[in-house]
């Protein structure tokens, strides 16, 4: 079956986060993580046919999801789960403020590394835990994290990965997770790993590893949090897990959870069920179409002198580093252009902007002459 990515779909008048924010203004949103593509039609069908019944009662978790997702990860990555292990969640984001609130206390601190998605820095400052933060470098063309122990001053307690990398869309080698291991050993952590980007990972040399997969100590001292919302486009609908093997973690993550966050929505688990199914065709042509926007995208944005952007393994997120552009603030002078970009600060640097090129190409060109244009139009 053929799916059309190049299908443009109005959000500008649905209640579209995304393309809400800037309202009637000629300002095009590339920000926020979700693409413009019509999720899958075996969820559209899945969807419709539970509202079909007519019934939408309280409902529980359907033994079929969690069969699906063990089946899943096993075949995918290599990573063979208990069912009892994984905990559903409305959404990743809960389970990183749960996390740090299970499993750190008053006076102990966080890691992370620098730059990151806005909520693992918003999980620590809402708990009132401080947080350390390891530089990401290039090293190759990629973004990996910096292990440095004189950061640590010992009352560290969870470290917090993202795994494809966001906003820099490394897939981390083995070696690296290993490292990371090694740093957590060394310094008695717990590791909280999000995991969300998982599936879509579009260079043909990179394959994600789940840390929790790499050893029996790993998976003992690990949270992994995952979902197909990203993937497939399904994020207003919000079914994630964390599947936690040590049982005492697990009991403490929960106990943490009761009586604040909610169950997770029935047809936001009829959608899961049926992404992760029926699914993956679609996916393999979501990624062949993601992988030629990227590459366009990072030769055109390369071609400008001011600009540079290494191109993700993982993700539909470009990482722009505008630094040589010589402006206060690189959001706000595209955003004067008609670009709407996720702002660097937001994620720990100022000097570059994030690029959601998880749109159809007419879109993506459309953003790139824009781009061209401001450019331009500093020199």
């Amino acid at each position: 079956m053929a799916f059309d990515f190049d299908q443009w779909i109005d959000r500008r008048h649905s209640d579209s986060l995304k393309w809400h924010k800037y309202g009637d203004r000629d300002v095009l949103p590339l920000w926020v993580a979700d693409t413009d593509f019509r999720s899958p039609p075996c969820i559209i069908e899945a969807i419709k046919k539970r509202t079909d019944h007519g019934v939408l009662g309280y409902g529980a978790t359907p033994s079929g999801l969690i069969d699906i997702t063990v089946s899943r990860l096993a075949q995918r990555y290599n990573w063979h789960i208990q069912p009892e292990w994984i905990v559903m969640l409305p959404g990743v984001v809960c389970g990183l403020n749960l996390s740090v609130r299970a499993f750190t206390e008053t006076g102990q601190r966080t890691v992370a590394p620098t730059p990151i998605y806005p909520p693992f820095r918003a999980a620590s400052k809402l708990a009132d835990r401080e947080q350390v933060n390891l530089p990401l470098q290039l090293h190759n063309d990629r973004w990996v994290m910096e292990l440095k122990t004189e950061a640590m001053q010992g009352n560290e307690k969870l470290l917090m990965l993202c795994n494809p990398q966001n906003p820099g869309g490394t897939v981390y080698r083995r070696h690296e997770l290993e490292a990371q291991l090694a740093f957590a050993q060394q310094h008695d952590l717990i590791v909280c790993s999000d995991e969300i980007h998982c599936d879509l990972v579009l260079s043909r040399d990179a394959h994600h590893i789940p840390f929790a997969a790499l050893s029996e100590d790993a998976a003992q001292r690990s949270i992994t949090l995952i979902s197909p919302s990203k993937t497939f486009n399904i994020a207003g609908l919000g079914a994630s897990m964390a599947i936690i093997p040590n049982a005492e973690l697990r009991k403490r993550f929960k106990q943490v959870r009761e009586g604040i966050v909610p169950g997770v929505d029935i047809l936001a688990l009829v959608a899961a069920e049926a992404a992760w199914r029926d699914g993956d065709e679609w996916l393999t042509e979501q990624i062949s179409y993601l992988r030629a926007n990227r590459d366009w995208l990072v030769a055109q944005v390369n071609a400008l002198p001011e600009l540079r952007m290494n191109a993700p393994e993982a993700t539909y997120l470009g990482w722009i580093d505008a630094s040589r552009l010589d402006v206060a603030s690189p959001a706000l002078y595209f955003e004067k252009h008609g670009l709407g970009f996720s702002p660097g600060r937001d994620f720990g640097d100022d000097h570059f902007v994030r690029f959601n090129f998880g749109c159809t190409r007419a879109l993506l060109e459309q953003a790139v002459d824009r781009l061209q244009n401001a450019v331009k139009a500093r020199r």
